[in-house]
């Protein structure tokens, strides 16, 4: 009796809200998708059949797709039985330059999150950055803030509130990747190879890294401030979180070749 209820237990079906962040394909009609729900966290599901034109799973596993799914929870894989798409995030789907940036940040979330773990604030914050790119604001800053909320994901949060060094609150001229965070005047020596950098790039990532998403109004930043940005975000990353993604590199070279924003023009 304990056997069937236990078997009972693992066939359940479940309903979540999720974004689909990867797929691969499995076999000739179906495909592995992996969702990040609001209720499970990361989770992974066959589609069978997803891949023929006339399937109803065809719509709602496409990458980037924010729906209502129903699954079957097994011991290992889950299979995916029923979808029904919340918003397709079409805009982001047809510009290449905004789906590069989300294909980023979705890379970004896949990789650093463990399986069915449970983040409704970070399902928040991918769909909320998703939303805004679909709605055409600027995917360079709104890439910047969820790389800083993320920080505290990876387990690599800089000191962003005060100098690591001496703990002073003044306002600080450097950051450093070695010593991971702000430096001071005082302090700034301590690191030659720290980044010299303006109050407003200090205010920017304390911004980034503190403020709520769903709060966000028109932010328009110079390019040399974007770069700065930029720049030591990924240097960041590169030294503490051990992650080298091909979508990251993809999106650079997009931007090295001069391709933008279509909504900007």
């Amino acid at each position: 009796m304990l056997v069937d209820r236990v078997k009972v237990v693992k066939n359940m079906f479940h309903k979540a809200e999720g974004i689909v962040i990867r797929t691969v394909d499995y076999g000739e009609s179906n495909k592995i998708v992996t969702v990040f729900t609001r209720e499970y966290g990361k989770i992974a599901l066959m589609a069978r059949g997803a891949k023929r034109p006339k399937s109803r799973l065809t719509a709602v596993t496409q990458l980037f797709t924010y729906g209502m799914m129903m699954f079957q929870k097994n011991a290992g894989l889950g299979t995916l039985t029923q979808g029904e798409i919340i918003q397709s995030f079409r805009e982001v789907r047809n510009d290449l330059f905004r789906a590069s940036y989300v294909s980023y940040v979705t890379d970004l979330t896949n990789k650093l999150t463990e399986d069915e773990k449970r983040n409704p604030y970070l399902f928040e914050l991918l769909f909320q950055t998703i939303h805004y790119m679909n709605e055409g604001m600027d995917p360079d800053v709104l890439t910047r803030i969820f790389e800083v909320k993320m920080f505290t994901v990876a387990g690599i949060k800089p000191g962003l509130d005060q100098c690591v060094s001496c703990g002073s609150t003044d306002v600080p001229v450097g950051f450093s990747i070695k010593e991971a965070g702000f430096l001071c005047k005082r302090c700034i020596e301590k690191d030659p190879h720290a980044y010299k950098i303006t109050a407003q790039v200090a205010k920017l990532l304390r911004l980034f890294y503190h403020f709520d998403l769903q709060r966000l109004g028109t932010i328009s930043l110079k390019p040399e401030t974007k770069a700065t940005l930029k720049t030591i975000i990924h240097q960041y990353y590169d030294e503490y979180s051990g992650l080298h993604l091909k979508s990251r590199r993809f999106l650079d070279q997009l931007e090295s070749m001069g391709f933008h924003d279509q909504s900007t023009d």
